[in-house]
């Protein structure tokens, strides 16, 4: 058996997710994880005006309340001509993955999704995502430079990949983020089809893993 975790770092719910997640995995340290990511908004071309970033703020006020992540609001809205695409942040935890197969995926997800929710760093900047993931990887004890990750990310094949998880996403039916299933080996099973606290995703978990 094994978990399948479908999201994308810049989707906010995903953001509240990933602190739960990471509770989930600690519950069941022997379970793999798969993470497939979504591309929310992957090739975007939509340059977030003011009102664009407020209504957006809207959403993040109901995921802090949920989730009790912070969210730096002022540092968002000083980004200036940013362009709301999600491929880019997809491809750096492929690159991740790709770099060091072994590593804790999550924890570079997660890292990258800290980078813009509360640090308010560009993530559609390659040399950025590169930075962060490649912190995260030494963090973790791997010998991993800013200038390889960076190589690695504008690698054709990682290109591919990401492109790869955005369709897979789409072949496991999943329609919106996050989303978790359980991969029981004869079928996937549905976990949460959305943001769920860690109890009640074990909770949920379990229930499958009984069928």
């Amino acid at each position: 058996m094994k978990l399948i975790y479908v999201g994308d770092p810049m989707c906010s719910w995903c953001y509240g997710f990933g602190k739960e997640m990471a509770s989930l995995k600690a519950m069941h340290p022997d379970l793999e994880l798969e993470i497939v990511l979504g591309g929310l908004r992957a090739g975007g071309t939509e340059m977030l005006t003011n009102e664009a970033k407020q209504f957006r703020l809207m959403h993040w006020a109901r995921v802090e309340a949920a989730s009790g992540l912070p969210f730096n609001r002022d540092a968002f809205m000083k980004l200036e001509n940013f362009i709301y695409d999600t491929e880019p942040v997809c491809r750096a935890v492929v690159t991740a993955r790709r770099l060091q197969p072994k590593s804790d995926v999550l924890a570079v997800f997660r890292a990258l999704q800290n980078a813009f929710y509360a640090q308010g760093r560009n993530t559609t900047d390659g040399r950025v995502l590169s930075e962060v993931g490649a912190e995260e990887l030494r963090h973790q004890g791997f010998d991993v430079s800013n200038d390889g990750y960076f190589a690695e990310f504008n690698n054709q094949e990682t290109i591919a990949e990401a492109r790869n998880d955005f369709n897979k996403a789409r072949r496991l039916g999943v329609s919106s983020f996050p989303a978790l299933l359980l991969d029981t080996g004869k079928e996937i099973v549905e976990v949460s089809p959305g943001y769920a606290h860690a109890a009640q995703l074990d909770q949920q978990l379990r229930i499958a893993m009984a069928r």
